[in-house]
């Protein structure tokens, strides 16, 4: 992505309150997680699990992805979710599928 993120009124009231701080106070830079087509409301979904797990998540939609979510209640453009660069590494790892022979069996 070659826009500078930045800060603006569209974030959840609470999402700059649990972003991590650099020493200076400043938050720390947003890293790009994935992109998510959104049509199966897996967006949704890895975000509410990260935030379960305590890993913040910024979402942004490309285009006119916000004017789709507004009416469609999902973006038909997709989701790119973003993470605090020092969480990035947990994030992938809990945001990888599990292979299926590699779940125990009742």
């Amino acid at each position: 992505m070659d826009n500078e993120l930045s800060w603006g009124r569209s974030l959840p009231d609470d999402l700059l309150a649990r972003w991590p701080k650099l020493p200076d106070g400043q938050p720390e830079k947003p890293a790009l997680l994935c992109h998510c087509r959104a049509q199966d409301m897996s967006d949704e979904l890895k975000v509410n699990m990260l935030e379960a797990y305590g890993i913040p998540c910024l979402c942004l939609y490309p285009g006119d992805g916000s004017f789709g979510r507004v009416v469609l209640g999902m973006s038909g453009l997709g989701t790119d979710i973003y993470v605090p660069e020092s969480m990035l590494e947990d994030a992938v790892a809990l945001s990888t599928p599990v292979p299926e022979e590699d779940i125990p069996q009742p």
